[in-house]
């Protein structure tokens, strides 16, 4: 009763998200999908990285904040949640990504910053929808030209200097199937989308077994 409940406020539809894990396994992107269990503890991993490493989130590490009294105002994180919310760029009742369409995720690598490498955990996701995809180059590439209608206000809104052109290039190499972390990001699971599902896949497969101390993975199995 416990673990159902858990799984339905961390996960909305568990259902849902058991339907995409195992078109994920069908697909051969994993070779066992976790099941929505262990997927509820890799969102509660995902909080713990909200809470204590938040700096990891939304911040750039070289690129400076563009010169625009938006951009500036925007660098401050808390003012630019509401207008990310409002956009759809960000779901926190969704943290995996599991639930959202392939829009939803578009439209979250429009308009929320992603910093270095983080492009790849999103793209992964998308593995499977090359048509949201090319959509997205085509509308990224129009933010870069400033042929978009909303061009300045999407570059203000990811606050940083040269963000939609490093996404543009992401995306056409995603297309490519050229888009690769680095060896030691590989298995990052704040990184790769794919080395999340693995994270996922070797915690406990039930609560009683978590809570009985065992740190084996078991066989997948679908949570009633």
């Amino acid at each position: 009763m416990i673990e159902r409940l858990l799984c339905r406020i961390t996960l909305l539809d568990p259902d849902r998200v058991r339907e995409r894990l195992l078109d994920f396994e069908a697909r051969g992107q994993v070779p066992r999908a976790p099941n929505p269990w262990q997927v509820t503890c890799g969102v509660l991993r995902m909080w713990g990285r909200i809470l204590f490493r938040s700096e990891t989130i939304g911040t750039s590490v070289d690129a400076p904040v563009r010169d625009t009294w938006r951009a500036r105002l925007l660098a401050f994180r808390p003012l630019r949640f509401p207008f990310l919310l409002a956009e759809g760029a960000i779901t926190p009742w969704d943290l995996s990504g599991l639930y959202s369409d392939p829009a939803r995720v578009s439209q979250h690598l429009i308009c929320a910053h992603h910093d270095g490498h983080q492009f790849v955990y999103d793209f992964e996701l998308l593995a499977c929808d090359r048509e949201v995809v090319e959509a997205l180059v085509e509308e990224v590439r129009a933010v870069v030209s400033g042929e978009h209608p909303r061009a300045e206000w999407l570059r203000d809104l990811t606050v940083f200097e040269g963000y939609h052109e490093a996404l543009l290039e992401a995306a056409e190499r995603a297309l490519r199937g050229e888009l690769l972390l680095p060896e030691e990001q590989a298995d990052d699971p704040d990184m790769s989308f794919l080395a999340y599902l693995r994270w996922c896949a070797e915690q406990p497969p039930t609560l009683r077994l978590f809570r009985g101390g065992s740190l084996a993975a078991g066989r997948s199995e679908v949570a009633a």
